[in-house]
């Protein structure tokens, strides 16, 4: 298993820090951002089924797709949606210091599914989040009030379909590292096409070539491969390992800034990474008492 903890881990750190730059691109050239996400994870969960079948799984029960409904609509409709719809106005660094709280809402919303958080995973979690705060300079949240809001929702959601997850890894039986991501990715996507066609979103007749390289990127890297990886974290590491990707992922957007946008990297930088590398080795040290990261 340790070699799949750590694949699956590089899967979320790399490339989900690296989308930040890819939805940019897409949101710039006008795609729709509801209606993008819903093409995007309702496709993946569809080519990750047929996968999925095609390695010898089953098309799970009506009742199964009623489980995994609210797990769908609070990682994208509640996660991704509502952040997609606050950046309208709230700048990208005051949301990705909000996001980066998802750890700490798993730690407080845990005790209600059972999923007590250690003293030593506290600890992982605060040093984590000031790592991101001296990252990003601080939260700016100025917007519109109700784009604020939504903000402030998202981790929270995102942080309450993580827990839920981890209740339906009886779904999809032994194949359920590829039924369950693609259950949740599908019945997310269908709840974004509904929320975008409300909002009356529509695709743009043209739109440039690099918007739908980013698209494909999204789909292929950060929906089928990256929420798979993160499904398989979710069944079988501490919450607190699963979610950690969300202090490392602004330091692959910051470095990608710097690569692409020649954005300056000074001594915050260097000081963010310093914590945030500490608290990753605080959530993936084993105790010697035989512990391991997935009990």
């Amino acid at each position: 298993m340790r070699p799949k903890l750590i694949a699956s881990l590089l899967a979320v750190y790399l490339i989900w820090g690296s989308t930040y730059l890819a939805m940019q691109i897409c949101v710039v050239d006008h795609l729709p951002p509801m209606l993008m996400a819903g093409l995007r994870y309702g496709s993946a969960g569809v080519t990750l089924l047929a996968i999925a079948k095609w390695t010898g799984a089953t098309i799970p029960p009506p009742r199964d797709w009623l489980r995994v409904l609210p797990v769908g609509a609070c990682f994208f409709v509640g996660g991704n949606g509502f952040i997609a719809i606050a950046e309208q106005t709230v700048s990208s660094g005051g949301a990705a210091v909000v996001a980066a709280t998802m750890p700490l809402w798993v730690g407080v919303l845990g005790r209600f599914t059972g999923a007590v958080i250690t003293a030593r995973e506290w600890i992982t979690l605060v040093l984590g989040f000031v790592g991101v705060l001296i990252l990003m300079g601080g939260p700016s949240l100025g917007g519109d009030t109700s784009h604020v809001v939504l903000l402030l929702l998202a981790p929270m959601a995102w942080a309450i379909g993580s827990l839920l997850s981890r209740r339906t890894r009886d779904v999809g039986g032994a194949h359920h590292s590829l039924v369950g991501p693609a259950m949740q990715m599908m019945t997310g996507g269908a709840a974004l096409v509904v929320i975008a066609l409300l909002r009356r979103e529509t695709w743009p007749a043209h739109a440039p070539t690099e918007a739908y390289l980013c698209l494909v990127y999204l789909w292929l890297f950060g929906s089928l491969i990256g929420f798979t990886a993160y499904g398989w974290l979710l069944a079988n590491a501490r919450p607190v390992i699963a979610t950690s990707y969300a202090f490392v992922n602004p330091i692959i957007a910051a470095l990608l800034d710097a690569v692409f946008h020649h954005e300056p990297l000074g001594w915050t930088t260097v000081a963010a990474n310093v914590l945030i590398v500490t608290a990753v080795m605080l959530a993936l040290w084993r105790p010697r008492s035989g512990v391991t990261p997935s009990d």
